[in-house]
């Protein structure tokens, strides 16, 4: 009988072997299988994160060129902004009368003047040297007096002390200013009076700024008329004789828009 047990034993026994490593290497296989999706899913993430990252990177690309093409844009228009501030600017000295050239070489006459004044009440006692200091000073007084009353809009005014001015001082330094003054006196009322007196600064001062100024008026006036010949040949004539003026900057500019 127990001869008998014996071989059923053992047979029993390798049978439950054979199961337990039958069980051990489904449950490896299973581990296998979740360690692979798990490294599958890694993976597929990792590819993704990857792809935004790359997306990201394109996308600050283009903002960058975009930035960089806004920039250059914005630098052109601010160029051209200024130069048409700075241009509009030189036409708000023009149309004033006085240029900033013009307006520094009036601040050193007067202080000049100032320096002349100042010596003139010793000189005065003195005799005749005296008398003719006076009448500098008279004379500059008149000046600014009738240049106050043209500012203030009173050009009747404005224009008899220049007139006046001029019988009495024809030889002042002031000369050409008062003439070219009362060109401005008449520029609204009575354009041909105004252009008169103009072409007399022109052609009677020609040394003095105030001709240049006069020659782009004498433009303006016959572009304004609809005369475009006269005005490109005062505008030729102004950036001819005076090529380092403000008044010609604006000459070329006025010769450019109408087509020369």
């Amino acid at each position: 009988m127990i001869g008998r047990i014996a071989p059923v034993l053992v047979l029993a026994t390798v049978a439950l072997g054979g199961c337990a490593l039958r069980s051990d290497v489904r449950r490896l296989e299973e581990q296998l299988t979740t360690m692979q999706d798990e490294s599958d899913r890694r993976d597929s993430m990792l590819a993704a994160q990857l792809t935004q990252v790359l997306s990201l990177q394109r996308q600050a690309g283009d903002s960058l060129a975009a930035i960089e093409a806004n920039l250059l844009t914005f630098r052109g228009e601010t160029l051209g902004q200024l130069y048409d501030v700075q241009r509009q600017m030189l036409q708000v000295q023009e149309l004033a009368g006085q240029s900033t050239r013009r307006l520094n070489e009036l601040r050193g006459d007067l202080d000049a003047r100032g320096q002349q004044l100042g010596g003139t009440t010793i000189a005065v006692v003195g005799g005749a040297s005296g008398v003719s200091g006076a009448n500098n000073a008279s004379a500059v007084q008149m000046y600014e007096a009738s240049l106050q009353q043209l500012r203030r809009g009173s050009t009747g005014t404005a224009r008899a002390g220049f007139r006046q001015f001029l019988e009495q001082y024809p030889t002042a330094p002031e000369a050409a200013d008062a003439t070219y003054f009362i060109g401005e006196s008449f520029s609204t009322e009575a354009p041909d009076s105004a252009a008169a007196y103009y072409t007399q600064v022109a052609e009677k001062y020609p040394s003095s700024p105030r001709a240049a100024s006069a020659l782009y008026r004498l433009g303006s006036m016959a572009e304004s008329a609809k005369d475009t010949t006269a005005a490109r040949g005062y505008y030729q004539r102004l950036i001819a004789k005076y090529p380092t003026s403000n008044e010609a900057a604006l000459a070329r500019d006025r010769l450019k828009a109408l087509g020369q």
